[in-house]
């Protein structure tokens, strides 16, 4: 056996039954009142900082919540390292010596798209946070569940709020993310603006490992869009808005951000940035609900301060799991499936319902515009809400054909 495989066996050894331990004892293990729950997340590699943020989310909502049934809840860390193959490679491991059914998290979403095939294949459930389409759409399947909107989502409750309220802005330009999910977004950007009869001025793809977009903003400064609609993730969002305001962009242009994390990208931006730039958003800490209150004591206990949406989203995946498990009054997986199709809570945004026909949750989606220094209420009171959405495709139009 490899090193590297025997440190991977070794991190999983989380309960004191060895992961190469034969069936019996695996089952034994279960009967002692334990709920193996997997998570996988991204610790390393260009997303680290927003994985470390989902897995903070995730833990902490295991933590609050304890045990689920009368087991207690043993929650365990897959360190995707960033690659979905590794992601595959974990999961596989972690359900095939560990017996492990019950699966969250993913830090991007071709991470999630390949993790949901494994899972489903080998008879577990998963719920997890992609934005890309496909996930609920043609590559839905029964055990997966997704609980932020899909790109269709983020798209429809932003950009379509800003053509209402620019209607001269009648030409845009997109610097987009070539991966599957800024894919995703510029696909339903490029919909919405034939439809409307806006102009596309042009697009620049920028690939996962860059963080230099001069070049990009030159040539989209050289199209005089009225808006400016960024369709990518994570750390590029940031550097794609600060190096477009550094070329001055920001005077004769409106800039969109379709799909931000929210709080920290604000904080890491500063109020000077975010002013007078919208921000597409699944969660915002100023929106008062049960779930939301519940989500802020968790935050607040272990930081003392607000949640930003990292860590709802990763409290969400592992609210929902255990809500199923919950309302199914087992943990077996195909009761737990059923029991989540048209399950409704509270959850961080307010009451969200999962869709029982492609297994997305629905709620709001959210359009901000940043505030200047001067408006701010508190330290955290970067944005006010434009408007919040529920723009989701109808079931038969999503092309989800669930197996």
């Amino acid at each position: 056996m490899s090193m590297e495989r025997r440190t991977i066996l070794k991190g999983l050894a989380a309960a004191p039954v060895a992961l190469a331990a034969p069936g019996y004892l695996r089952r034994a293990a279960a009967q002692e009142g334990t709920l193996d729950v997997a998570a996988v997340y991204s610790l390393s590699g260009t997303f680290a900082n927003v994985g470390t943020l989902l897995n903070n989310g995730s833990q902490w909502a295991a933590e609050k919540y304890g045990s689920v049934l009368g087991k207690k809840i043993n929650y365990i860390l897959l360190d995707d390292r960033g690659d979905p193959g590794e992601a595959v490679r974990k999961v596989q491991e972690v359900m095939t010596q560990r017996g492990v059914r019950h699966i969250v998290g993913c830090t991007n979403s071709a991470i999630a798209l390949a993790v949901q095939k494994e899972v489903f294949a080998r008879g577990g459930v998963y719920v997890q946070m992609a934005g890309a389409d496909e996930s609920t759409g043609k590559d839905c399947n029964r055990s997966n569940f997704r609980w932020p909107v899909a790109s269709y989502s983020a798209v429809n409750a932003t950009v379509r709020p800003l053509i209402e309220k620019f209607p001269n802005a009648k030409k845009w330009y997109t610097i987009t993310g070539q991966y599957v999910f800024g894919d995703s977004l510029l696909t339903n950007c490029k919909a919405i603006f034939a439809e409307k009869g806006l102009t596309h001025v042009g697009n620049s793809y920028h690939s996962l490992s860059d963080r230099e977009y001069s070049g990009y903003i030159a040539t989209a400064l050289a199209a005089q869009p009225d808006v400016l609609a960024i369709c990518n993730f994570g750390n590029q969002t940031l550097d794609v808005i600060r190096q477009a305001i550094s070329f001055g962009m920001k005077r004769n242009t409106k800039i969109l951000a379709i799909w931000s994390t929210g709080l920290d990208q604000y904080q890491a931006l500063g109020p000077d940035n975010c002013e007078g730039v919208y921000f597409g958003c699944n969660f915002w800490h100023g929106v008062d609900t049960p779930g939301a209150r519940a989500v802020a004591e968790v935050v607040k206990a272990k930081t003392g301060d607000v949640p930003n949406y990292l860590h709802a989203c990763g409290y969400a995946v592992v609210q929902v799991l255990v809500e199923g498990i919950k309302k199914a009054g087992t943990t077996d997986v195909p009761a737990v499936i059923k029991a989540l199709e048209g399950m409704s809570y509270e959850g961080p945004t307010g009451l969200e319902t999962v869709r029982a026909e492609d297994h997305q949750v629905i709620k709001d989606y959210y359009l901000m515009l940043g505030k200047a220094k001067g408006a701010m209420k508190d330290k955290n009171d970067f944005a006010d809400i434009v408007s919040a959405t529920k723009a989701f495709l109808p079931p038969d139009k999503t092309g989800c054909k669930m197996t």
